[in-house]
């Protein structure tokens, strides 16, 4: 079980590198759904894996991320983007 949990976090754990990656290169755009959506995902999945191994810091910042890739998302759905 404890491999799995792993294995979600470092899931979480691509998709923020990966999207930071691509918005460095210029194959991304803060403003788009896709970044949020990509951030959103890899703090969902932490938090995941953070229940197995509990670190309560970890957790909160992956809870305010979610939060605001979800404000992301918002505003690419209402086109204030």
């Amino acid at each position: 079980m404890h491999l799995l949990f792993n294995a979600v976090g470092d899931v979480g754990m691509v998709c923020f590198l990966g999207a930071y990656f691509l918005l460095q290169r210029g194959r991304m755009s803060v403003d788009s759904y896709a970044y949020s959506a990509v951030n959103l995902l890899g703090s969902v999945l932490l938090m995941i894996s953070l229940l197995h191994d509990w670190n309560m810091p970890a957790f909160l910042l992956e809870v305010a991320w979610a939060v605001i890739s979800t404000y992301g998302l918002l505003r690419c759905y209402r086109g204030h983007a």
